[in-house]
């Protein structure tokens, strides 16, 4: 009867724990998905190939997703993550 009632007294912060949990879970998800990386580079070299941006704009924006790819394989690596 007791855990019941604990159950009972706790469901509202569990709830909120739970919620809190997959919303991490999302966030970490969606941080780590190195696919949106790769996708924003090839659409950055299709820019460049267009001549809608300029060759120093492509090397400065490719630098940043570069390094960003770096940053998720090095936390995946860190965390066990590879898949």
């Amino acid at each position: 009867m007791g855990f019941i009632l604990d159950d009972i007294l706790l469901f509202p912060i569990n709830g909120v724990v739970w919620i809190a949990e997959k919303i991490k879970e999302s966030a970490e998800a969606e941080l780590l998905d190195d696919s949106k990386v790769s996708e924003r580079l090839m659409a950055l070299q299709m820019q460049l190939e267009l001549e809608e941006i300029t060759e120093e704009e492509y090397q400065k924006k490719e630098t940043e997703l570069l390094d960003r790819l770096e940053e998720i394989r090095k936390y995946k690596e860190s965390h066990g993550l590879n898949k």
